[in-house]
């Protein structure tokens, strides 16, 4: 039997990835306050898993296997049509859940999620979660918290798609998602906020005429005015 010879480099490589992913944990705002024993018992659940831009997190239909956290990049939400059309729901920032209510319901994922911009995501076994963790009452607030901030963007996007008008909808994209605006093209944009190329080109320029935003040769905007775009959507 051959022996195997002790790497020291490799040895320490493993050593500082396994504490690396427990300070992770541990400056992740929504565990902070877990006691070290508690802190052990989510890190033994986990695994921290990287992604490219580019990468699916997860698809429309897939049945859910992990409650996911994502930790650094950028994740758009989003639905295809029958048709193949995409409609944009959220993009979602670090330090947040994603999807959480699929666990929570036990349902598959109703939308695809994408990396936008590389990141880590910290993969948490639900069952074993929701059997340690859920039955102390701070941790089960703040997944309720979470929870309920989902809702409020699914009424968003029904407000958005049922109510707003056209430029509104323009107006409160640029408001509100102004790195997303820089970084989409904008046949992208009018697809998120479902409606035509021209109609979007049509209402950006309308809105530079008026002096609502002000683009660099690159479409990216040095100004926009805050006020004027508001009193079209005042929401």
């Amino acid at each position: 039997m051959k022996s195997v010879k002790f790497c020291p480099i490799f040895y320490a490589k493993m050593l500082f990835h396994l504490k690396s992913e427990k300070n992770m944990i541990e400056q992740i705002p929504f565990f902070q306050g877990l006691s070290a024993d508690d802190l052990a018992k989510l890190e033994a659940i986990s695994v921290v898993k990287k992604y490219k831009k580019g990468e699916f997190l997860f698809i429309e239909g897939e049945e859910p296997k992990w409650l996911t956290f994502l930790i650094t990049g950028s994740v758009k939400l989003y639905k295809t049509t029958a048709n193949g059309k995409e409609i944009f729901i959220h993009q979602l920032a670090p330090m947040n859940f994603v999807a959480e209510v699929v666990n929570f319901e036990n349902i598959p994922y109703p939308a695809s999620a994408i990396f936008t911009i590389s990141g880590e995501v910290l993969k948490i076994n639900y069952e074993k979660f929701e059997a340690q963790f859920l039955t102390k009452p701070e941790i089960c607030m703040k997944f309720l918290k979470s929870m309920a901030q989902k809702i409020r963007i699914t009424t968003n996007l029904l407000h958005q798609e049922l109510i707003l008008s056209s430029e509104e909808k323009v107006a409160r994209f640029i408001l509100n998602h102004e790195d997303l605006f820089n970084e989409l093209k904008h046949t992208k944009i009018s697809s998120i906020l479902n409606m035509t190329p021209e109609t979007f080109s049509r209402i950006l320029n309308k809105f530079k005429t008026n002096g609502l935003v002000k683009l660099d040769e690159k479409n990216q905007i040095l100004e926009k005015n805050v006020g004027g775009l508001q009193e079209i959507y005042s929401y």
